[in-house]
């Protein structure tokens, strides 16, 4: 048979092409199913090297954060060691020990045998139920005397040795030369009742201050006469008061901001006036609206900072001085924070009619514990005429006390203010000049918003925006997870910062006020922003070291609830 005989039929043969590409498709469906499979395979593996990278990854972190417990741990430790040796011997140390349990009858000092001045026995002018039977005054030698005292003074946290970032006070550094100039003996070695021509340099420099004053303040007069913002605030208003009462007007009430300084509200009330309270918007800043509808015929004033207490800067501030101004009422300022003003505006231009200003903390003096203080008063040109007497003037270059305003409130204390903390100001006024003054304004302005930056992830920040000297957090989200701003602020202390204001203003829940100055470097600040991280790591870590905080004070935490109720001021012997 020849092959054309044996030829299969040509469907058949299409038949076996088609049964073959199909049977091809298969094959390549099934090595496609394969290679899919094959791609999830390997997704699933590079999937699982990530999930294992980052497992790496937060152990790696855990690690890190175990040594630097461990290496905390280990600090504390080795103090609290240090501690418990001192107190065992706390009882034999002489250093330890009370003034009054080293005092030894034959430390007793002969520097003055007898007085060269007559004496008279007390009995014959004090009744004798006034009078002790005896007075147990220590008595020590100068050498025991210097070493208790340096002692002490080592157990200090000022501000010449630890950071102070404590917000509305601005505990600034105290530059060591303000201190000299006005220990000079010309300074400290005269009397306030001397005659005016013997005191001419003391008049000077009040003078030359009150002009440097009205120029970075943009208001008329100054009187040096108050002793700390909250009587400078005392006298603004009573200047307020007098003049409403000598134009016949019955204006009875004041306007202050829900974020003001509490001395505000108690001022205006101590002056007798009814306090009228405006809110502030969502911006942290007065709501121009309840404003306006707060003010009337009634309104004598309204008490405002600027910056307000937030660290924010009053955005409407003309606005607001024009609504007050139409009813006939002062705008009072509030001059705690000025610091970050300085230079580049004034309350003049912000339409401010009268002021306090610290000058123990704008203008760099020591001050705390309630003194030594100044918070000078200035005013605009239609209360002059009130200002406390006496003033100093100059004619012909001569310098005199000046009597001549006619509706004076008085004196607000004896004789011309804190002279020595007004010294320290003009000094630190001419040592930094206009520019330098500038440069400290603009620097504290720097220092706060850089910390704002940094901890604005860690802590709450209710108001977001650009703040001038200071900047308020909220610890509410610590507060959830069991750590208050309280127990935050006592654990800064053992990292050797002072605690910020807590707490304040009152409209920020769980505050925490912080404002860093202008003197501080930038390694310091950030020390202070890793040491806030640390102790927010450290309340899911071990949050009870935090509320037993602090461990490294000389004093530990008391109970404040306790110790306000119940207060013990005596002082006990060791060993009775």
């Amino acid at each position: 048979m020849d092959d054309y005989d044996i030829k299969e039929p040509l469907e058949d043969r299409l038949q076996k092409i088609r049964l073959e590409e199909e049977h091809i498709k298969e094959q390549r469906r099934i090595l496609q199913l394969q290679e899919n499979s094959i791609k999830e395979e390997r997704q699933e593996l590079v999937s699982e090297q990530e999930m294992l990278d980052q497992v790496m990854e937060e152990f790696k972190k855990k690690e890190l954060l175990l040594k630097d417990r461990e290496k905390e741990l280990s600090l504390r430790q080795g103090l609290l060691d240090k501690r418990s040796k001192q107190a065992q011997s706390f009882k034999d140390r002489e250093d330890f020990r009370l003034i009054f349990e080293k005092s030894r009858d034959l430390h007793q000092a002969h520097y003055i045998d007898r007085p060269e001045v007559p004496s008279k026995d007390p009995n014959d002018f004090f009744a004798k139920n006034l009078l002790r039977s005896s007075l147990p005054i220590p008595t020590l030698g100068e050498l025991q005397v210097v070493r208790h005292f340096s002692l002490l003074s080592e157990r200090n946290f000022s501000v010449d040795s630890n950071f102070y970032p404590l917000g509305s006070c601005t505990m600034k550094y105290n530059p060591k030369i303000n201190d000299e100039l006005s220990d000079l003996s010309g300074f400290i070695d005269i009397h306030p009742l001397q005659c005016q021509q013997d005191v001419q340099g003391a008049l000077q420099v009040i003078f030359n201050l009150e002009q440097l004053l009205c120029r970075i303040t943009g208001l008329k007069r100054f009187s040096m006469q108050p002793s700390s913002g909250a009587q400078g605030e005392l006298c603004g208003m009573l200047m307020i008061k007098k003049f409403h009462q000598i134009s016949g007007k019955k204006k009875n009430t004041v306007i202050i901001p829900d974020s003001a300084h509490g001395t505000n509200p108690a001022t205006a009330a101590m002056c007798g006036f009814k306090i009228q309270i405006v809110k502030s918007n969502s911006k942290g800043l007065v709501d121009l609206d309840y404003l306006n509808s707060l003010v009337s015929e009634d309104t004598a004033a309204m008490m405002l900072t600027n910056p307000n207490t937030l660290g924010l800067f009053e955005e409407n501030i003309t606005e607001i001085a024009e609504i007050i101004h139409k009813k006939g009422g002062f705008l009072y300022y509030d001059g705690a924070n000025l610091n970050p003003l300085m230079g580049f505006t004034n309350p003049g231009l912000m339409g401010f009619d009268v002021a306090h200003f610290n000058l123990h903390k704008t203008f760099s003096t020591p001050h705390g514990c309630g003194g030594p203080g100044a918070g000078v008063i200035g005013v605009g040109e239609k209360l002059i005429d009130f200002l406390p007497v006496p003033l100093v003037g100059k004619k012909e270059n001569i310098f005199y006390f000046d009597y001549s305003p006619c509706n004076s409130i008085g004196r607000l204390r004896s004789f011309y203010g804190n002279f020595s903390i007004l010294v320290r100001a003009y000094a630190y006024i001419l040592r930094l000049g206009e520019r330098g003054l500038a440069r400290a304004a603009s620097n504290s302005v720097l220092n706060a918003n850089y910390i704002k930056e940094k901890l604005k992830k860690t802590f709450d920040l209710p108001y977001d925006k650009t703040c001038m000297h200071e900047v308020v957090f909220s610890c509410s989200r610590q507060r959830e997870r069991g750590a208050s701003a309280l127990d935050i602020a006592k654990r800064l202390i053992d990292y050797g910062i002072h605690p910020p204001t807590m707490y304040f203003p009152l409209i920020v829940k769980e505050a925490l006020m912080i404002e860093p100055t202008e003197t501080e470097s930038k390694q310091t600040l950030d020390y202070f922003i890793k040491s806030l991280e640390k102790i927010d790591r450290e309340i899911d870590q071990d949050l009870q070291n935090i509320k037993d905080s602090p461990h490294t004070s000389w004093v530990k935490r008391v109970d404040e609830v306790k110790a306000a109720r119940f207060p013990d001021l005596r002082c006990k012997i060791i060993g009775d």
